[in-house]
């Protein structure tokens, strides 16, 4: 494998993606493992010379998840100088039979720009890179230690998340087109972390004037079955 060269990427220029997903009963994030290292990142790559930023990140989460359509917003850039460890990335090189001179751009500084993402969990088939062993779902009390700064990034991540659930509703990215009530309550339980009143949430969500009451979901008798509930507008950046 031949190290990738400046006159494909942008050097200096990185982005790293949180990629959040909902379980049915835990937020988790897909973390990657460098191949033959045992150390954990965020997914994330360079930037390419004739690429848009934005399409960049959209790139890689193709890449690892195979979708398209998912709902990505840019948060933070991360540049401080501890975040320089040329070290480690010459050692990911060195487990991959990379080997560079000792100023290569890959070695040098980089800031990074920083996304979160939505998806359906149950809709992706994690795909590891050329540089990975595996890329999976972790639940967030549950990361295996990062590198870099990637522990800082998600949770920034995870602060900014929280913030925007009231604005944008955007835990519809985390679930199926139709859901229940009491799905919806879970996902927003998750990315909180904390219970909430079930009677009061609802109250909340239906005078939000965002949902939209569909059929019963129908599994038994017919006045136990739960309403089913769709967004009537999608949060897109």
């Amino acid at each position: 494998m031949q190290a990738p060269t400046t006159a494909t990427y942008l050097p200096h220029l990185a982005y790293d993606s949180v990629v959040f997903g909902f379980s049915g009963d835990q937020l988790k994030i897909l973390i990657m493992e460098y191949h033959k290292t045992n150390w954990f990142a965020l997914p994330g790559g360079f930037v390419r010379r004739d690429e848009n930023l934005n399409d960049a990140a959209r790139r890689g989460l193709r890449e690892r998840t195979g979708l398209d359509e998912v709902y990505l917003e840019q948060f933070y850039t991360f540049g401080d100088t501890a975040r320089f460890r040329p070290g480690v990335m010459e050692g990911i090189l060195a487990a991959n039979d990379i080997s560079v001179a000792s100023d290569h751009w890959l070695l040098d500084r980089f800031v990074t720009v920083a996304y979160y993402a939505l998806i359906d969990y149950n809709t992706v088939v994690p795909r590891p890179d050329a540089l990975s062993d595996s890329i999976n779902w972790y639940a967030l009390d549950e990361l295996p230690p990062l590198l870099f700064d990637h522990e800082e990034i998600v949770q920034r991540a995870l602060v900014t998340l929280r913030e925007n659930l009231g604005k944008k509703l955007v835990g519809m990215n985390l679930l199926p087109p139709l859901f229940t009530m009491k799905e919806l309550q879970r996902v927003y339980e998750a990315i909180l972390g904390e219970k909430l009143h079930r009677s009061s949430f609802q109250r909340k969500m239906l005078a939000s004037g965002l949902l939209e009451r569909r059929e019963k979901r129908l599994s038994g008798k017919a006045h136990k079955a739960p309403y089913q509930y769709r967004f009537l507008s999608k949060a897109n950046p």
